[in-house]
């Protein structure tokens, strides 16, 4: 009997290893390293976006690739598009440039943790990462899956928008720019948006990208302007989160056997930019 009692409390400390190896976040970027359009990039100590990526739209456009633009720490890999001098928003588009709707809507894909802004001509405008809802709450028992389907937007604010439920029990989570496209699920700016699904259920944007569909692109309800509300698309997560396949807008496919690199990023010289969107939410 004391033998089944070592035995057991012995295998306690592996099993909850076992869980939390089990339950760490998997990190887009990194997803996209085999592709040979990109190459892996591993932060040193000292460095941060701002020091990495002087130059903004460059450094807007890494943090896009990666789905965040949450602090850096040693160690942390990130992907950097190879032909970055060269590259523009919508050739790193997840999403394709033209779809066949003639209708403005905003496309949201939790697989590819992105959004796409459609005109009505079914063009692409703009594109952006996104943090949905995770599968379990941490801090209840109940699933955080963010609702898929088909909505319009009903109702909008502006920067001083806040969640009346997060925290649990206080409320006042900061949610700025929100667009609620059913009861109290919305798309809103958010100063964590890690790289992979981490909400209550919302759908998280950068604040920057927030603002922009908020004032000039998502149009919410008005009976008395006949306008219906812009349409919102939210696709399933049907991927694991175990292994990610490029999108081909993304990323060419590569050689079996090839291996990938990670290298040591030096960053060209420009002036420093300051990021304003400081608004913490959940």
């Amino acid at each position: 009997m004391k033998k089944l009692v070592a035995v057991f409390a012995l295998s306690l400390p592996v099993m909850a290893v076992a869980a939390i190896v089990e339950e760490r976040p998997i990190y887009y970027g990194p997803g996209l390293c085999a592709s040979p359009q990109y190459q892996c990039v591993k932060v040193e100590h000292g460095q941060s976006w701002d020091k990495l990526f002087p130059d903004e739209t460059q450094r807007d456009l890494v943090q896009r690739v990666n789905r965040s633009y949450n602090s850096l720490w040693p160690g942390k890999e990130i992907v950097v598009p190879k032909d970055l001098a060269h590259a523009t928003l919508l050739n790193l588009s997840p999403f394709p440039q033209k779809i066949s709707e003639h209708e403005k809507q905003v496309i949201v894909d939790q697989d590819k943790l992105a959004w796409g802004a459609y005109d009505a001509e079914g063009q692409l405008v703009k594109w952006g990462p996104i943090a949905s809802g995770r599968d379990k709450c941490p801090d209840s028992n109940n699933a955080c899956r963010t609702l898929t389907g088909i909505f319009r937007v009903f109702s909008k604010e502006n920067i001083h928008c806040k969640s009346n439920i997060f925290p649990i029990g206080k409320g006042g989570a900061k949610m700025p720019y929100c667009m609620y496209f059913h009861k109290g699920f919305a798309l809103h700016g958010s100063d964590d948006i890690p790289g992979y699904r981490a909400s209550h259920g919302c759908v998280r944007l950068f604040t920057r990208d927030a603002k922009w569909l908020n004032e000039e692109f998502v149009d919410a309800i008005n009976e008395k302007t006949n306008t219906i509300g812009t349409k919102v698309v939210i696709r399933p997560v049907i991927g694991s989160g175990k292994a990610l396949t490029p999108s081909t807008s993304e990323a060419s496919a590569m050689p079996v056997g090839q291996k990938t690199t990670t290298k040591v990023y030096t960053p060209a010289k420009a002036s420093a930019w300051v990021d304003p969107d400081n608004a913490p939410s959940t």
